[in-house]
């Protein structure tokens, strides 16, 4: 179908619920912290993921509506303002060529090299990558069980998937799209990723085992690291010495030294963990609690939550581009139409 050109303004009343009414919550180490910006919009039903281009100043997100057992009716790539939160363009996902079901989008990362945005297509099995400049679906990669999560490393020209169902990370040639390496842990769910591009080396969060993946250039096995209860997600620090996990299971983020393997910081952010990012502007991380209806600006050093900010209901996703801003998917269904919404939480000028 043809993409649909429209532009949705953000709602002045959930804007303000959220920028006035209780949605900042100041615990006392941070009551000096100025208060962040935060405002909110509907997207489109079913969000999932976010990834903010550079290259041309967008957030892409996903979107996929129908949940199990019924199939998915329809799923999109959004293409929206990071400035004023509209969607400035909608492409649909295409039925997949072996048995007509669409390619549900899920996972995303943007390849600002190439100008491309690879998304996985989880109930299909797949990957698949599509144009920034058009939105046209350019290629779909079979072999990717329940393909989770996408990270693009564009100084090595590699996009990284995990598949869950295999308890495999699978690399791509993000020129050619061809599967190029595949590291398989008998037994291992992996679900989040994170990339090292100064160094190259990869990262899973294990869900079903409680650790972290870690895979070095050129390694055929991953190093185990352990880390907290039911790890979704995972983000690095900005030297990359250290990563942070989301645990779903504790309702915290723990923090690992990558040279020692050892946990250095648990830090409880709320109920139901699920994604985790990296302010690189500040170095503080971001964790979205799903139950709680919260994201927590957790100070990495002392290991304590600065402040935290109320979202819509079931939070799914935090994505932080480099000047600190942080947009943040939920599943809240509560747009006048049905609609997920973005929130997105601006530092406050100092």
């Amino acid at each position: 179908m043809p993409a649909l050109n429209r532009r949705v303004p953000p709602t002045t009343a959930s804007a303000l619920a959220l920028a006035v009414a209780g949605a900042l919550a100041l615990p006392n180490a941070a009551a000096a912290t100025p208060a962040p910006s935060v405002t909110s919009a509907p997207l489109a039903p079913g969000l999932y993921q976010s990834a903010y281009s550079e290259r041309n100043d967008v957030l892409w997100a996903t979107a996929s509506a129908g949940q199990p057992p019924a199939a998915v009716t329809r799923s999109r790539l959004l293409r929206v303002d990071p400035d004023t939160l509209a969607v400035e363009a909608a492409y649909d996902a295409p039925p997949d060529a072996t048995d007509g079901t669409i390619e549900a989008v899920y996972g995303i990362d943007v390849d600002d090299e190439h100008n491309t945005v690879w998304v996985t297509n989880t109930r299909n099995d797949s990957v698949a990558v599509y144009s920034q400049r058009t939105g046209r679906h350019l290629a779909t990669v079979p072999g990717v069980a329940h393909a989770r999560e996408v990270v693009v490393d564009e100084r090595r020209d590699l996009v990284w998937a995990t598949a869950y169902g295999t308890g495999s990370v699978v690399a791509f040639d993000s020129r050619t799209y061809r599967e190029v390496r595949r590291v398989t842990v008998a037994g291992a769910g992996p679900t989040g990723l994170a990339v090292d591009e100064r160094t190259g080396a990869v990262h899973a969060a294990d869900f079903t085992n409680d650790r972290v993946l870690r895979i070095a250039p050129g390694s055929a096995t991953a190093r185990l690291v352990p880390t907290g209860d039911g790890p979704l997600s995972v983000a690095l620090s900005a030297d990359g010495r250290t990563a942070y996990t989301a645990d779903q299971g504790a309702g915290t983020m723990s923090a690992l030294d990558l040279r020692t393997g050892a946990v250095t910081r648990t830090v409880r952010t709320g109920e139901g963990a699920k994604s985790v990012a990296t302010d690189p502007r500040s170095g503080r991380v971001l964790v979205v609690n799903r139950l709680a209806g919260t994201v927590s600006v957790v100070d990495p050093g002392p290991g304590t939550v600065t402040r935290t900010v109320a979202t819509g209901a079931l939070p799914n996703h935090v994505q932080v581009r480099p000047d600190g801003t942080a947009y943040v998917l939920d599943k809240s269904a509560s747009g006048p139409g049905g609609e997920d919404h973005v929130t997105r939480i601006a530092p406050a000028a100092r």
